[in-house]
């Protein structure tokens, strides 16, 4: 156990001996795999009730634990801070005593929380310590949650003016560029701008947020459940600030914006810890920057959880106790392949085997896991990586992706001579894995020999709950899905009307369907005599293999999503 924790609640309750290492490391675990703050896991795991937590915060800061009263917040103090502020840092205005605003924070451990605090009100900001739970609570009910608030509403308020665009013109030229860009990243509106689109994307379950320029508008959009909304958009000369904000929040180079670059922010939003992964892209009219936002407390690592069929349940956790062989998950970008092989991993990870993974880049940090980022342009490549952990002796590797004829190779190697190896695959169904292998030049032989299974997988919207209706579907429809009437019996089919608790989609939330392939004698036979990808579908459908159009009509039929969803992704 290393010295220092990156939790500094955990740091500071440890020099006073008031918990042992597997405390920490099962606390650690535990807000991993659900999210949950360390305060509120150490108080229901019985180590270190609130109010003890509370009072060793106090001493360390040397500042006090009050009770927020309501009563004493004033509406003059609730305007020191916008409601936007307060929900993302999680912060209450207590006192105001002119020069000084006393705040109490619920995570009062985090010193960038109070100096952004203290550049937005323009104070000095003094912390106190308060119930979290109290503190959230008073937020709700002191800063009522509008519904229809736009972005324009929000510039307006933010009093955001023609100076950024001057100043947004002004910067050119090779000296004075870093400075200049700078400055406006730095100036209060376009701080607080930013936070709002990263609070509202997290709100919104966002997966990723698009910042675009064009030539006469600046766009950003959600992604939500796989299909992207557009914003309100913002002023057009935003752009470059805006960017250069999220460029300095990620720590790369403001004044390169000619090569695209890649970073990541961690910060607490809302109460949440998020990760954002960077991308920035130069385009014709400036720098398109995408975020993708990793929320552990939204995904769930646990195998349960995943929504597989239980037969496909079943033979995955047994397939993940072999001690050798290859298992891959195939299926296109954004389909949670990722996400498969992360619970798989967690799954297996017990103190008796080691864990090695390369990732590219590495999405979620597993507590007890070597994980290991590849970077191509130093040279780490995926079988660079693979070589060298052969002889780090491990029991299971997990490969990002297999992407060349090396990398596989390596892969076939490694489960020959004893490992376990999980991987992804780019391809459209599983037995199109087989086939894209030997397209690669990998030998026949050596496939049918190490390949376990081969898991397809596509991530579906699910009809929303509180608007969903049934209807009778169309012969055209049932055409299309190569149903007859008869096929239907008594079954309905079901749609979501469009409601506010889905944003008028019809949608709500994502699940898997899936199709697994497992390699059995005659598919080897098959294998072998380099068969055509639908002569070894045929096989295994033949063997019992449930296909993705018939994983997804049983989940039309469940009620669980849309006839349109199921003919988009099969």
């Amino acid at each position: 156990m290393a010295e220092t924790i990156s939790n500094p609640l955990l740091n500071l309750i440890k020099d006073r001996g008031l918990i042992d290492d597997l405390q920490i490391d099962e606390a650690l675990q535990e807000n991993n795999r659900s999210g949950k703050p360390i305060g509120q896991i150490l108080n229901d795991f019985g180590i270190l009730d609130t109010d003890s937590q509370l009072q060793i915060i106090a001493e360390y800061l040397g500042t006090e634990v009050v009770q927020v009263q309501e009563s004493e917040i004033t509406p003059e103090m609730l305007e020191l801070i916008p409601a936007t502020t307060a929900r993302m840092y999680q912060c209450l205005p207590v006192a105001d005593y002119g020069t000084t605003l006393r705040v109490a924070l619920a995570d009062p451990l985090n010193p960038s929380v109070v100096d952004e605090l203290g550049f937005l009100v323009k104070k000095e900001v003094q912390v106190v310590v308060a119930d979290p739970a109290q503190i959230e609570k008073l937020i709700g009910k002191l800063y009522p949650q509008k519904t229809d608030t736009s972005f324009e509403d929000v510039l307006k308020e933010l009093g955001i003016d023609k100076e950024l665009g001057i100043e947004a013109a002004a910067v050119r030229g090779p000296t004075g560029i870093v400075v200049d860009l700078k400055e406006m990243a730095d100036a209060t509106p376009v701080i607080k701008f930013v936070n709002l689109v990263l609070y509202q994307a997290v709100q919104d379950r966002a997966s990723d947020i698009h910042f675009e320029p064009f030539e006469d508008e600046f766009k950003i959009r959600y992604r939500v459940d796989g299909a992207l909304y557009e914003m309100s958009p913002p002023p057009k000369h935003l752009a470059m600030p805006v960017t250069s904000r999220i460029k300095i929040m990620a720590n790369l180079n403001i004044s390169e914006r000619r090569l695209p670059q890649d970073g990541r922010i961690s910060m607490n939003i809302g109460g949440k810890q998020i990760d954002l992964r960077v991308s920035t892209l130069p385009t014709q009219f400036g720098e398109s920057v995408v975020l993708r936002v990793l929320d552990r407390s939204a995904v769930s690592l646990d195998l349960e959880t995943l929504g597989f069929p239980k037969n496909i349940y079943d033979f995955i956790v047994e397939a993940i106790q072999q001690p050798n062989g290859i298992c891959l998950v195939t299926g296109p970008t954004g389909c949670g392949k990722t996400t498969t092989l992360y619970s798989c991993m967690r799954r297996i990870n017990t103190i008796d085997s080691k864990l090695l993974t390369a990732e590219d880049p590495v999405e979620f940090d597993l507590e007890g896991i070597m994980q290991v980022a590849v970077n191509d342009s130093v040279g780490m490549t995926f079988h660079k990586a693979l070589r060298s952990f052969l002889r780090q002796d491990p029991d299971v590797i997990m490969l990002g992706e297999i992407r060349d004829l090396e990398t596989a190779q390596i892969a076939i190697q490694a489960s020959l001579t004893g490992h376990l190896v999980l991987s992804t695959l780019h391809t459209n169904d599983a037995p199109g894995a087989v086939t894209r292998l030997v397209d690669m030049g990998v030998e026949p032989f050596l496939i049918s020999s190490t390949l376990l299974a081969v898991l397809a997988q596509r991530l579906v919207r699910m009809v929303c709950k509180k608007c969903k209706s049934s209807f009778e579907p169309t012969e055209a429809q049932l055409r299309m899905m190569n149903l007859s009437p008869h096929d239907l019996g008594d079954k309905m089919f079901y749609y979501g009307r469009g409601c506010s608790a889905c944003n008028d989609t019809g949608y709500k939330g994502r699940k898997g369907i899936y199709e697994l392939l497992v390699i059995s004698e005659p598919l080897r036979t098959l294998i072998n005599d380099r068969a055509p990808t639908v002569v070894v579908r045929q096989k295994a459908v033949e063997l019992g293999m449930v296909t993705l159009r018939e994983d997804g009509l049983r989940n039309i039929f469940e009620g669980d999503t849309t006839v349109e969803e199921i003919l988009k992704y099969t």
